[in-house]
């Protein structure tokens, strides 16, 4: 089905940088729990991300990514994920993150 515009135009999709990575053992499916800044405007937010197959916690930290920031909070077992990383998905379920490819400003939007 396709998206109208306006649709389109109501999913916020903004870059941020990650700040923090942390083991998410709880977690069903192999993840880490991500602390990520988004600017003066929207501020930090906590993701879980299942990116472990291709992602090392030390390569994440200052790494710039894009996520979904007006989603409603998640619960994922005793984490509350409060954006959606996004990324390309593999056959084998491994994630390739969308980022951009120079370092901009956090918090700018994606159209």
């Amino acid at each position: 089905m396709d998206l109208t515009w306006s649709e389109f135009e109501r999913v916020e999709m903004r870059v941020g940088t990650i700040l923090e990575v942390n083991d998410f053992p709880e977690a069903r499916k192999p993840a880490f729990q991500l602390t990520i800044d988004f600017g003066t405007e929207i501020g930090i937010r906590k993701s879980s991300a299942q990116i472990t197959k291709r992602y090392a916690k030390e390569v994440l930290v200052g790494r710039q990514i894009v996520a979904v920031v007006n989603f409603p909070k998640k619960q994922i077992g005793n984490f509350m994920s409060e954006c959606l990383v996004l990324g390309a998905v593999g056959e084998e379920g491994d994630v390739i993150l969308l980022a951009p490819n120079f370092e901009i400003e956090n918090g700018l939007r994606i159209g």
